[in-house]
């Protein structure tokens, strides 16, 4: 509840009013300067809590589910219905989803706003629901290709979105907690898709429907019914939410824009978009992003089939898919806990790659199954950690929703990029080991640690060079902003 101290109470029709407007300049937000007590702040942030990070990760964890399938149906008899043992097929068809969803993340982004969030990505949702239903009745690997290339081109600007979305509700240094909380709900349910999918293969044979098509026609069914959840229940912007009071808006509105100053829209135009794209650091993130989910997509779709080489049972290599998700739920939660108190996020970055090295390499080279098991265990954990500290790392820099929206889609699509070079690194003849595949992973968590030190030394500079007054232009354009190291 609000205190007595000299709080004026907005109006809904003047809240409404000021927030249609889009020309409140920052000092008009500047005006919400009245004090909030601790107890009224901590109330309405624990209630955006769980009226936006729920619902974001239920959506998104299917949207995990429809994309990461492919190697459950595979291993539930698809790959030899539709012939794609063959060669590289099962690659090409893993493959080939990455190139929409690369090229459309950006372009996605862009719209967000003028189409509005609720009707933008709830026609997505519907739109590539209805494409993964259609996989259940497919008849040959060509339409299987085409279907993949649908599924890319309506997923792509869904996880760069609902970043987006986090990012614009918090402080900088509440980002991280939320962003995990959200990744582990949304990866640990899709590490259960094995599971899930071991149990809708049992229809086997039910009305004549082989049990991989199955997988495809349950899990599209309920993607359907997530696009009326996602109508009804996404949330928008801050400026645009209708489901705060006006008072609690303004709170929102005022915490951001003292922390960074971006709490309203800057109008958005190519020349900025141009100018964002040149920001060599949005790139940085990009590859950063790229190697951090290299591993993560390698287990994604080859996971099941791996542990099928290592000796298991198609029933237990389904099953024995899903355990390795489950310690990485502490230990991400802890990091994201750690990283935000300390507003430190490279460290954090660093250690969990070298977590990550070390389970691949256990993968990779252990001789006994049951060590190289462990080494998933470790890779899951040590990936788990990097990829919500990076995510909080480059959304923590950048000032603006414009170069936001350019950042978080350009960064996400480089993981796109990780998904292709998963599906090619890891290719059928070098089965069971997948010796190569396991070493180019390896290589990429390399890479990242090596940007890691570039961008953490680059932004210690910028921030010293501030701080000695020995740059003519505050950092972002933002006055009393600084990097996040």
């Amino acid at each position: 509840m609000s205190t007595e101290k000299g709080r004026s109470a907005m109006s809904l029709q003047d809240t409404n009013s000021d927030l249609k407007e889009k020309d409140l300049s920052k000092g008009s937000c500047s005006s919400l300067t009245e004090e909030y007590d601790e107890a009224f702040e901590r109330k309405t942030m624990r209630f955006i809590d769980w009226r936006i990070i729920p619902i974001l990760a239920l959506v998104y964890s299917f949207s995990l589910i429809d994309r990461i399938n492919l190697g459950s149906a595979y291993t539930a008899g698809m790959g030899v219905d539709l012939q794609l043992v063959k060669g590289d097929r099962y690659s090409i068809v893993s493959c080939i989803y990455f190139v929409p969803y690369i090229l459309l993340q950006l372009p996605g982004n862009l719209v967000l706003r003028r189409f509005g969030v609720r009707n933008w990505l709830s026609f997505i949702v519907l739109v590539w629901g209805a494409v993964l239903i259609g996989m259940g009745f497919i008849h040959s690997w060509g339409y299987l290709i085409l279907c993949r290339v649908l599924l890319g081109a309506f997923e792509a600007s869904f996880f760069p979105s609902l970043v987006l979305i986090i990012s614009t509700w918090y402080k900088r240094h509440e980002v991280q907690k939320r962003v995990a909380v959200f990744y582990l709900l949304s990866v640990t349910t899709g590490g259960f898709s094995p599971i899930l999918a071991y149990c809708m293969s049992r229809l086997n044979g039910k009305q004549h429907i082989a049990g991989w098509r199955w997988i495809f026609i349950i899990e599209g069914a309920i993607t359907l019914f997530l696009a009326i959840v996602t109508y009804l229940y996404i949330p928008a912007f801050p400026d645009q939410n209708t489901f705060l009071t006006p008072e609690q808006t303004g709170l929102v509105l005022k915490r951001i824009d003292e922390d960074r100053g971006d709490a309203l829209p800057d109008p958005m135009t190519w020349a900025k978009v141009k100018e964002h794209l040149c920001d060599w650091t949005i790139w940085a993130y990009g590859v950063m992003f790229l190697c951090a989910g290299l591993p993560s997509y390698a287990q994604s779709f080859f996971l099941p089939i791996i542990l099928r080489g290592m000796g298991w049972s198609q029933t237990n290599s389904l099953l024995l898919s899903a355990p390795p998700y489950g310690p990485s739920i502490v230990t991400t939660m802890l990091i994201a806990y750690f990283s935000d108190k300390h507003k430190h996020r490279a460290g954090f970055i660093v250690g969990s790659v070298i977590v990550c090295l070390v389970g691949l390499s256990i993968t990779a080279f252990a001789k006994q199954n049951e060590v190289r098991y462990f080494g998933v265990f470790l890779t899951t954990i040590g990936n788990s950690g990097s990829i919500p500290t990076i995510l909080a790392y480059s959304t923590n820099n950048v000032v603006s929703h414009t170069k936001r929206n350019v950042q978080t889609a350009v960064t996400i699509s480089w993981a796109g990029l990780s998904g292709v070079m998963a599906t090619t690194v890891f290719r059928a003849k070098d089965s069971p080991r997948y010796i190569p595949g396991l070493s180019a992973a390896m290589a990429s968590q390399v890479v990242l640690l090596i940007l890691v030190g570039i961008t953490t030394l680059h932004f210690s500079k910028q921030n010293r060079l501030m701080r000695e007054g020995k740059r003519s232009k505050p950092l972002e354009g933002q006055p009393g902003f600084y990097y996040t190291l």
